[in-house]
């Protein structure tokens, strides 16, 4: 037998859905699943993903990588565990073409392998420069290289040309389309040659100061690994063990790394800010809806309903109404994690895993929050309402939420959204921040919902504004509600805006139309005019060039540095080999100072780049020796700067505030974008045999690319936003809307024209605004500040004029708001309005 409580919420479900008055409810409800959902499968994908392939980006389950032959004590450990071993090794060097096919040269990432590799994944080549890759477990043959098809089109080669590299000369056999385990790395964005290590030798490329990294690759049975790793990275902490480390996915693309962890942040916040502001819309609308059925259960007490049964039934109800909302928004939020992938094709693989069921119950679980923790505490008290209510309309009415229940509901969907966030500094952020927001806007509301009425002078002022403030000063209660809703719903959109603008910007700023493609090293001083003569006359007028020179830090304060002596892997890595210096009387316009001043010409001194600071615990006023070219150079730290490594700008971890550097031996750096001169590099090359020159341009194209691709992300998951923003501020203005077709019917019974009613509703809604809007920007300019320095780390760029047009926003849209929402509060007839209001 069906229980009585849900054979009356069946009914009232149906009846409450063809009037309408669950639309609001269940828009908020999908917004906020569908945002969280669509960034929660979308992450977990990509995740499972990295995990799948994580093997192929290292080429091996496990590689140590070092600067010298892999030691004797890591092979013989991997052959005890009966691990699979593939060693290959690579440096940079010049790729040239013979001089009957024009003596070109280029800069080659030369790889050297052996059979076996790569043991995970494969390499994908070709047979063409124009065909598609073809998975291979070959590699190079002897006599023969493969190249990347950039290489060819560098040095006009053609497969079956000969490449010449050191004292060897090897057919070009092959173009390479993919190489799972090519990494990152400055050495890396030049084009690849691979040969066959048995080649190496008659190359005569290694040397004993050649700068030659060596790869050793395992693989095997997960534990065997698992020991495996576990011992080396306990070998590598021995001081013999000096420039070995163990590599992981996370150094595979360190080139992209801060670009997508700012955009998941951002798609993070996004989602957010969206299911936050669905809380505020499910409170006003689930307020507004028990407000409408009060009438409703009064009746139901008075036919001989119990107090338990219309409870259970509304809930009941709810639940129906939360378990096919949150199904819509998981099916939507599933359907726009697609075109995250698409949009960002390119940039991760569109074969990803299938998401696991972690998003889905998260979203679910989101879903049923909203609507139990801030929808059902004041439809519950419809179970209260006495019987009495039926003649008498004075009783039973709403009272505010008890803490104990509110208090319960809001930390669970706190705790669900710190899940969801990923990152607890952006969701404690966040989430602290919109909870302290509420109670400023609430307070500030009400003190300005006071002064109003003292400043407004009813016997000079216009009769609409006399009214209007009657109006709001009457139900201050109805008035900071309506102003802390709209002031919520304006700080998500204008954090958004000001995020979104800054976000972008930096983003822009890191590669921007004119950022360099080009470095130049080792062009020897007396070169150095001719040379920037040469971009002069190639129409080069914005570059960077510095002096540069290598020298090993050796003591901090007269100490002798020692790698043993720092725990920070990274630490030790900077200590055991040689920094690159340079020395300008001009700081780098690039380099903004974090501490200290920058004094031109001032000796002894040095400015040290504040990451480099922090991994050395160096500080301001220490003293560091420098061994450059075997003089000792000690100088005093006055400055730290903030360096952004991903810029292509020319940048140093020291640099000297001195124009000369005495008898030190320096060559020059310079950075620039090359002008679209063709056979450009290859000329600068000739006239210049000397230098290195590195081409960026594809990496740059790349890097740019992927920004359009994640920016398009970003902006598409931020019209989620926008509307549950929107569908706040229409909450929040409809929430008072039969309070105010009551009061408008009674002034139009006493002879207030409707002209006069528009005039005074619109100052009413425009004052809410306005003072929303205001309220809004300072927090949402307090909030966006704490953002970017604290979680996405960039320049804050507030502005001035922030909070007065959040103002006139706020204003605009709560107008616009009013007259979709209000339209009808005028039109309705008087004696239809006050025969509702007594009925």
């Amino acid at each position: 037998m069906k229980s009585p409580f849900i054979a009356l919420g069946w009914r009232t479900l149906w009846r409450d859905v063809r009037s309408g008055e669950l639309r609001l409810l269940m828009v908020a409800v999908t917004l906020a699943v569908a945002a969280l959902s669509a960034v929660g499968f979308f992450a977990d994908r990509l995740q499972g993903g990295l995990q799948r392939d994580a093997r192929q980006l290292l080429g091996g389950d496990a590689v140590v990588s070092s600067d010298n032959p892999t030691p004797p004590a890591f092979l013989a450990q991997a052959q005890a565990q009966g691990l699979q071993t593939v060693t290959t090794l690579t440096l940079a060097t010049m790729g040239r073409a013979e001089d009957a096919q024009g003596g070109a040269s280029k800069l080659v990432a030369l790889k050297a392998v052996v059979p076996g590799y790569p043991l995970r994944g494969n390499l994908q080549v070709s047979d063409s420069a124009d065909a598609p890759g073809k998975a291979t477990r070959d590699i190079p043959a002897p006599g023969e290289v493969w190249v990347d098809p950039s290489l060819l089109e560098a040095l006009e080669l053609k497969l079956g040309d000969s490449l010449l590299l050191g004292d060897s000369r090897l057919r070009i056999s092959k173009t390479i389309a993919v190489e799972p385990d090519r990494g990152g790395g400055f050495m890396n964005f030049s084009p690849r040659a691979m040969v066959n290590q048995s080649d190496m030798a008659a190359t005569g490329l290694i040397q004993p100061a050649s700068r030659v990294t060596y790869r050793f690759a395992v693989a095997g049975a997960d534990l065997a690994v698992q020991r495996y790793v576990q011992w080396a990275d306990a070998e590598v902490k021995k001081p013999d063990s000096r420039g070995v480390r163990i590599e992981s996915l996370e150094s595979g693309r360190p080139e992209m790394r801060q670009t997508l962890d700012r955009a998941n942040k951002f798609l993070n916040l996004v989602a957010l800010l969206s299911a936050l502001l669905s809380a505020v819309a499910v409170a006003l609308a689930a307020r507004g809806f028990a407000a409408n059925h009060l009438d409703d259960c009064a009746m139901l007490r008075v036919l001989g309903q119990s107090q338990r049964t219309i409870a259970l039934s509304y809930a009941f109800e709810f639940a129906l109404v939360g378990i096919f909302a949150s199904a819509l928004g998981l099916a939507i939020g599933f359907g726009v994690h697609y075109l995250f992938v698409l949009l960002l094709a390119g940039l991760v693989d569109s074969s990803l895993p299938a998401a696991t069921w972690w998003p889905a119950a998260l979203g679910m679980g989101m879903g049923m929050t909203l609507l139990f923790a801030f929808g059902l505490p004041p439809v519950l008290q419809l179970a209260s309402v006495p019987p009495l209510r039926v003649i008498r309309r004075d009783v039973g009415g709403l009272k505010p939420t008890s803490i104990g229940v509110l208090g319960l509901g809001v930390l669970g969907f706190a705790a669900l959204l710190l899940a969801a966030s990923s990152d607890i500094t952006l969701g404690l952020i966040a989430v602290g921040g919109f909870a302290g927001a509420v109670l400023v806007f609430a307070g500030l509301g009400w003190v300005a919902v006071k002064l109003l009425r003292r400043s407004v002078n009813e016997a000079t002022a216009p009769r609409w504004l006399v009214l209007a403030t009657r109006q709001m000063s009457a139900r201050p209660a109805y008035a900071v509600v309506q102003v802390s809703a709209l002031a919520v719903g304006l700080l998500a959109l204008i954090l958004l805006v000001l995020l979104r603008t800054d976000l972008i910007h930096s983003w822009r700023q890191a590669t921007p139309p004119d950022a360099p493609n080009r470095f130049v090293i080792n062009v020897m001083p007396d070169q150095a005019a001719d040379f920037q003569k040469n971009l002069a006359d190639a129409g080069v007028k914005n570059y960077d060039w510095y002096p540069m020179f290598r020298g090993r830090l050796v003591a901090i304060n007269g100490q002798p540095t020692l790698p043993e002596n720092y725990t920070d892997d990274r630490a030790k890595r900077l200590l055991d080999r040689e920094f690159n210096l340079s020395n300008s009387a001009e700081r780098p316009g690039h380099n903004p100072l974090v501490a200290g001043t920058w004094t031109a010409e001032e000796k002894g001194a040095i400015s040290v780049e504040e990451g480099i600071a922090k991994t050395l615990n160096l500080h301001m006023g220490d003293t560091l020796r420098f061994d450059i070219g075997g003089q000792q150079s000690e100088a005093k730290i006055t400055s730290l700067r903030k360096v952004d490594w991903g810029s292509m700008r020319a940048n140093f971890f020291v640099i000297y505030p001195v124009s000369q550097m005495g008898d030190v031996p320096v060559t020059y750096l310079g950075a620039f974008k090359a002008p679209a001169t063709k056979g450009f590099d290859n000329q600068l090359v000739r006239q210049f045999p000397n230098i290195t020159a590195v081409d960026l341009g594809i990496t740059l194209g790349q890097i740019q690319r992927v920004l359009d691709q994640v920016i398009r992300a970003v902006e598409f998951l931020f019209g989620f936003t926008l509307a549950a923003g929107l569908v706040v501020l229409f909450a929040a203005i409809t929430a008072t809307r039969e309070e105010r077709a009551r009061e408008f019917a009674i002034m139009r019974a006493l002879g207030a024209p409707g002209s006069l009613l528009r005039q005074v509703q619109r100052a009413e809604l425009a004052g809410v605004g306005l003072l929303a809007g205001f309220l809004a920007s300072i927090v949402a300019m307090a909030v966006g500040w704490a953002l970017t320095r604290y979680v996405f780390e960039f320049a804050w760029n507030g502005s001035l004029w922030v909070p007065v047009l959040g103002a006139l926003a706020g204003a605009v849209l709560a107008l616009a708001a009013g007259w979709w929402g209000l339209r009808d509060v005028l039109r309705r007839p008087v004696v239809d309005t006050l025969r509702r209001a007594a009925a």
